[in-house]
Order: C-alpha cells, then structure tokens, then sequence
C-alpha cells in the first residue's frame, strides 16, 4: 500500500476509471461529430475537472481550510467550481449547439446544473479519498510511533538497574565529600540532578521545558569543568519559558555533539554557543560550535539520527531543523512549533 501511494498509483487509477467512464458515455460523439470533437471533448472535460481538484488539494485544502480560514476556502473553491462551469458551458454549446447544430441546446445555461452536480461529485469524491489516505498515514504513523516506544521502554527497563544503583551511589559519595571542597559537591550535585531527571522525570510524553533546560544547563556546567581558558562555553536562555512543555531529552544529543566535535585549536579560540528561546508559537534553539573537520569526517553520528528520527516521530510537520558548517562553524537551528 505504501508504495501505492508513493508513485501515485491512486492518482493513476482515479483517472483512468474516470476517463474511461467519460469516453464510454460520450462514444456517440465519434459517429454524430468525429473522432476529433470526441477526443477535445474527453481532453477539455477531464483537464477542466483536474483543476478544482488539484487546486483544492494542493493550495486550498493546506493554505486556507487547515489554517482555519473556512469562509475564504469556501470562497475559493465555489470559484473554482465556477470556472469549471463556466468553460464546460461554453463548450456544450460549440459542441451541441454549433457542431451537431441542435439550437435547444445553444442557450449558454442550458448544462450548469449538470455540470455543477458533475465537479461537485467528483471534488467531492477526491477529498474522500485524500482523506482515506491521510487516515492510512496517520495510522501507519501511530503504530510506528507506538512502535518506537516499546522499545525505548524495554531499552529504558533493561537499564534501569545500574542507574538506580549509580544514583544511590552519588548520594553517599556527596555525603563523604568534605563539605569545605565545595567544587566537588557542586558538581556531582549537578551530576546527580541530571540522573534524577533521567530517571524519574523523563517517563511521560512530555516535560516542562524549564526543567529540560535544567538537564542541558548541568551538562554545560558540567563541561565548562573540563575545560581550559582556551574554551568559550556560552549559554543563554528566555526568560519566558513558562507553561511550555517538550518530549524529553530532545535537545540535549545537539548539546553533546557540539561538545564531542568542538575543535582543539591551541592558538584560537573554541567555542560553543547554546541559545534558547520561546515565543507563541514555538520554542527555538541554536548551537554553534567551531570545528576542525579532519579527512572529510562527517560532524554527528547515531546520536543525531536518533534524534531526527524522534523529531519525525513526535513532531510530524512541527518542527524545523537545520544542520550547517560554513567557515569552520558547525551550526544546528532547531524550531518545535506547538502541536
């Protein structure tokens, strides 16, 4: 079935029946006008009837009736309707009034009922069908989403034992740690709320941002411990991150590879710049790393495959994403619209 829709084998057929059923119904044209006013009969009725279609499906339908904006889509395709109409009604009476000289049919009114009633149904029919195919997708898309996440609960389960034991760990660790060594107990305090988060606030659908941010900031501290003077590690975050929730550890693979693939310039600078931000329609973030790409390596790996099959999967026709390196920056652009 999928590859049924993927080379258009449904717009192949619907067009086939109808032209077939067309030409059979106006067969006597071929004996009563010839075989060429029988063939622009069948060329400029069909053509005619793809237009309204098409434009619905392709301009209409997505632009105006997904967008909410229901009187201009009715508008617009009662338009589109007319045109069919009106052509069709032109042609009726060259055909029928002129060609086979019958003068009850030469008043140009004289088939809009009928010729409405044809593009109504066929319109009609073609949306039916659009959306018998956006059901099989929206099918196919939830059983492999449903898919995606029993596995990751079974992955997530057989892990679980050794992340438990290494937190309970941490927190007799901190509490051995002298309490004048401040920096040691700052960062594995910082270390310990990233496998709290882990364990036991990523088990939803979704997470309030601000504590996402929480987990990819502990990171970026944790980092700016292991580094030099010779690297600039910059974060910056909105202040409005209220109320907006995000599938959990969704940003934090776009963190690890701008700090797995930084480069180590020993008389320039490195630098890593995360920026994050929100507005009414959606949450925006931005990593920049510098790089020295050695040997054509490709930057990234299974980590930001994982997560752009996650994106495909979580926000289908929600999310932008962009992945550049121009002048020695690699750069990651990531948008999540509201669902």
């Amino acid at each position: 079935m999928d590859r049924f829709f993927k080379y258009k084998l449904d717009h192949l057929f619907f067009w086939t029946v109808t032209i077939l059923f067309h030409a059979y119904t106006r067969i006597h044209l071929i004996e009563q006008a010839g075989y060429a006013q029988f063939t622009l009969e069948i060329f400029l009725r069909n053509a005619m009837l793809a237009l309204p279609i098409y434009l619905n499906l392709r301009w209409l339908w997505p632009s105006f009736l997904n967008q909410g904006k229901y009187f201009l889509y009715g508008i617009l395709l009662l338009a589109s309707l007319a045109v069919y109409v009106g052509i069709k009604n032109a042609h009726d009476v060259y055909l029928y009034g002129n060609i086979l000289d019958q003068p009850d049919q030469r008043n140009f009114f004289n088939h809009s009922l009928y010729n409405f009633s044809i593009v109504l149904f066929y319109l009609s029919f073609s949306i039916a069908l659009q959306l018998s195919k956006e059901w099989y997708f929206q099918r196919q898309l939830l059983q492999r989403i449903e898919i995606e996440k029993l596995n990751t609960e079974l992955e997530y389960l057989k892990a679980q034992l050794n992340p438990h034991f290494l937190f309970n760990s941490l927190n007799t660790v901190f509490f051995q740690i002298d309490k004048s060594n401040e920096t040691a107990r700052e960062t594995l305090s910082k270390f310990s709320d990233m496998l709290r988060y882990q364990l036991y606030e990523c088990n939803g659908n979704e997470v309030p941002v601000a504590k996402e941010i929480a987990y990819v900031k502990n990171y970026v501290d944790l980092q700016r411990l292991r580094s030099n003077e010779n690297y600039f590690i910059e974060f910056s975050c909105a202040d409005n991150m209220n109320g907006y929730t995000i599938a959990p550890l969704i940003l934090i693979p776009f963190v690890e590879n701008a700090f797995k693939h930084i480069s180590h310039f020993p008389d320039a600078p490195n630098e890593v710049k995360i920026q994050l931000g929100l507005n009414e329609q959606s949450f925006q973030m931005r990593v920049l790393n510098t790089v020295n790409k050695v040997n054509g390596k490709p930057f990234g790996g299974i980590g930001l495959k994982n997560v752009q099959r996650r994106l495909a999967l979580l926000y289908p026709n929600h999310h932008r994403l962009s992945m550049t390196e121009e002048n020695g920056v690699f750069e990651v652009n990531l948008e999540l619209k509201s669902v």
